[in-house]
C-alpha cells in the first residue's frame, strides 16, 4: 500500500497542475466556480487513467470510469466548499485558493478512489494464493 499511496501522490501533484492550469486559463473568460467545474473534471478524466495504469496497475474498466467520480466527489465537495470559504468568506482571493482548499480533501480521496480501483480484488488475491495460483 505504500507504494500505491507515494504513485497516488505523484499523480495527485500532476493532477493538481492540470487542474490549476486549467483553472487559471478558463478564470481569464469564466467565473472562479465555472472554471473550477470545469478543470475538475477534465484532470478528474487523466487521473481515473493515471491511476488504474500507475497506481493501482488495474485496467481501466467503464464501470471503474463510471465509478472514479465517487473518488472524486469528496474531493470535490470539500475543495469547493473550502474554495468558497477562501474567496466569499475570508476575501483571500480566487487565484491560489484552490490549491489551498485541495488539501483538506488529500486523505479521503486516495481511500475511496482505492475501493473503487481495487474492489474484490484482495479477496480474489487471497483466493488464488490459497488454491495455489498464483495472478
Amino acid at each position: 500500500m505504500s507504494r500505491q499511496l507515494l504513485m497516488f501522490a505523484a499523480i495527485g501533484l500532476v493532477n493538481t497542475g492540470t487542474y490549476y492550469g486549467l483553472y487559471l486559463l478558463l478564470l481569464t473568460c469564466v467565473p472562479y466556480l465555472v472554471a473550477h467545474v470545469v478543470a475538475s473534471l477534465l484532470s478528474m478524466v487523466g487521473s481515473f487513467f493515471l491511476n488504474a495504469r500507475f497506481t493501482y496497475r488495474t485496467p481501466p474498466t467503464w464501470r471503474k470510469f463510471l465509478l472514479f467520480p465517487l473518488s472524486n466527489a469528496t474531493n470535490f465537495a470539500v475543495t469547493t466548499v473550502g474554495l468558497y470559504v477562501i474567496v466569499d468568506v475570508l476575501h483571500a482571493g480566487s487565484r491560489f485558493a484552490p490549491l489551498l482548499a485541495s488539501l483538506w480533501a488529500i486523505p479521503a480521496t486516495f481511500v475511496v478512489s482505492r475501493w473503487v480501483m481495487l474492489r474484490g480484488a484482495p479477496a480474489a488475491a487471497g483466493l488464488r494464493r490459497r488454491r495455489g495460483r498464483t495472478a
